[in-house]
């Protein structure tokens, strides 16, 4: 049986994406991802071995284009100004609306949908791979950051741009990106994307907690 060529690749990530987005893990098969696409069990099968590992596929591509833009977003703001620190924090934690505007249904996924959620306790090893990758990618964007406000990259420092950047988007934007959706995509309205903005400065502006005994402000190493 030949092996579908890339775009289709592509396509049928495209739909095992909104699958999963839109009846959450549980009830995605690929029988269910064969009837919409119209590609057959074995072909699908032949494509990428097994149902694990299409859906760490599927985790890995969103996420990946989603730190993509992200750090297209902070990138866009960087300089050495005093103020670009907070401007490049504010830029990242918009990013899920943003990807939201440009991946509806990536963005609804990772929103809605836990990691561990979709890919269960027994990760295969090409996924595995390419989580650790993520996860590296993610680190060093909150690495940036937190030396782009304060010249440290300790564990204080590094949690407030978490926070930032983590949790008050998912709090924020949660409810609009995993709600009923507007002609197929979610929406997340000027209003919560002002007040995420004002709650993103208001946490900065307050004094970072010291390093922890034994770092360096500077470096944020042993």
């Amino acid at each position: 049986m030949p092996r579908p060529r890339v775009h289709d690749l592509d396509r049928l990530l495209d739909v095992a994406e909104r699958l999963v987005a839109d009846g959450g893990p549980e009830r995605f098969t690929v029988r269910s991802l064969a009837v919409a696409s119209g590609v057959s069990n074995g072909a699908i099968y032949h494509a990428f071995g097994s149902l694990p590992v299409m859906l760490g596929r599927v985790w890995s591509r969103a996420a990946g284009d989603f730190l993509d833009l992200q750090t297209e977003l902070v990138d866009a703001v960087w300089s050495d100004g005093p103020e670009s620190g907070v401007r490049a924090v504010v830029a990242a934690a918009s990013a899920p609306a943003v990807f939201a505007d440009r991946r509806p249904e990536a963005a609804r996924l990772l929103m809605g949908v836990r990691r561990e959620q979709l890919l269960g306790p027994e990760v295969p090893q090409e996924s595995a791979e390419a989580l650790f990758a993520l996860d590296k990618r993610v680190l060093a964007l909150l690495t940036r950051l937190a030396r782009g406000m304060w010249g440290r990259a300790d564990g204080p420092s590094v949690e407030v741009v978490t926070l930032c950047v983590v949790d008050l988007p998912t709090a924020v934007f949660r409810r609009e990106l995993t709600g009923p959706a507007v002609d197929g995509r979610p929406r997340v309205g000027a209003d919560s994307r002002e007040r995420l903005a004002a709650a993103v400065r208001a946490v900065l502006a307050l004094p970072l907690p010291p390093p922890h005994a034994g770092r360096t402000a500077a470096s944020g190493k042993e």
